[in-house]
């Protein structure tokens, strides 16, 4: 059987506001094995973003058990959460969350500064991390001097270089022209394949669901059971 790196069960998340309660998501189970190369569809306003963020735990749900590697995430405190997320979970943004005043080398050192790594480690992963990403003579360049497809390749190595359990990516390719984007995905299918990075998006994008080998099928809230959401 293979390894189970996220488990979300029975999750339901409510927002509260002024004009009351909206439920976001209702009764939804996922379960992702290592090695998956998976996709949450659905139009706007379906749920994936909030799933998302559940299962990175940055979010917590109203109701429902989440598991990362096996560990109940709604037992944590927020400090061990945020602990297990600097560990075990990579995440890429649609908007890049570079730091605009630090290198592509320092971007990426940044996250393995805050595992404790020693400063050659630190140097030699996020080298080794960018080279691998096609970005081995952008290692001193700042984001305002790269373009879009650069800084997501630069976002992408941060993530991988921290060796994590699983990637979550939000939408990865919205912001990306055709050409950059197909670039990308072969880029982070053959890291799946090669390395063994675990990944999942969040999108609508017909060419990332056209690479995903799995994708969970999302509606009002709701995974579409046409689709099966665990197996």
């Amino acid at each position: 059987m293979a390894d189970l790196v996220l488990e979300a069960l029975n999750v339901t998340k409510d927002y509260e506001s002024r004009a009351g309660t909206t439920r976001a998501l209702d009764d939804v189970s996922v379960v992702i094995e290592q090695g998956e190369f998976s996709a949450l569809v659905g139009p706007s306003g379906s749920g994936k973003t909030t799933l998302l963020n559940i299962l990175g735990t940055i979010d917590i749900p109203t109701e429902g058990a989440v598991r990362v590697d096996g560990e109940d995430v709604i037992a944590m405190s927020e400090a061990q959460r945020s602990e297990l997320r600097l560990r075990k979970l990579g995440f890429i943004f649609q908007s890049h969350n570079l730091i605009p005043v630090l290198s592509a080398l320092e971007n990426v050192e940044f996250v393995l500064l805050l595992q404790r790594a020693a400063a050659r480690e630190r140097r030699e992963r996020a080298t080794e991390a960018l080279v691998a990403l096609g970005l081995g003579d952008l290692l001193h360049k700042r984001p305002p001097e790269m373009s879009g497809g650069e800084q997501q390749r630069v976002a992408v190595a941060r993530s991988i270089a921290a060796n994590p359990s699983i990637v979550l990516a939000d939408e990865p390719t919205a912001s990306l022209d055709s050409a950059t984007a197909e670039g990308l995905l072969d880029l982070m299918s053959r890291m799946n394949e090669e390395r063994g990075v675990t990944f999942l998006f969040s999108t609508h994008d017909a060419r990332v669901m056209a690479r995903a080998r799995r994708t969970l099928n999302l509606v009002d809230g709701r995974i579409d059971r046409g689709e099966p959401a665990a197996r």
